[in-house]
């Protein structure tokens, strides 16, 4: 029998601490790399319908269909991005989203993402003096 080596014990709650300073959607660019303000920015404008503007998804109730980008590789989301773009794999909405951004874009846009760092703490540990 084969066990998972990710089982977490709930409850457990999640937070996010964002990419270089904590800012606001409209603060874009406070304390970012060049690179990131610019992912942060077209995340905005073309991924945060769907995905959030930190990742997680917000269509659908949160839907188990959109994935949530938040803390994953950089290098998965520029693959994943310039094989809907070619193609490569196809998908109704994600395909004529990847031809909108440019090869500079998915670059940004995954730094911006993978940069989102996730941080996972049981309340009763630290909740309890």
């Amino acid at each position: 029998m084969k066990k998972n080596v990710f089982s977490f014990t709930f409850p457990f709650i999640i937070c996010f601490s964002f990419v270089a300073a904590q800012v606001s959607a409209g603060e874009a660019g406070v304390n970012l790399t060049p690179e990131l303000a610019a992912g942060k920015e077209r995340a905005n404008k073309i991924c945060s319908n769907c995905h959030g503007l930190y990742g997680q998804a917000v269509s659908g109730g949160n839907s188990v269909i959109v994935p949530n980008l938040t803390a994953q590789q950089k290098e998965y989301l520029v693959a994943r991005l310039k094989n809907y773009k070619s193609g490569k794999i196809e998908h109704p909405q994600m395909s004529l989203v990847a031809k909108m951004l440019t090869e500079q874009d998915i670059n940004n846009v995954s730094a911006w993402y993978s940069g989102i760092e996730v941080t996972v703490f049981d309340p009763n540990l630290g909740l309890s003096n």
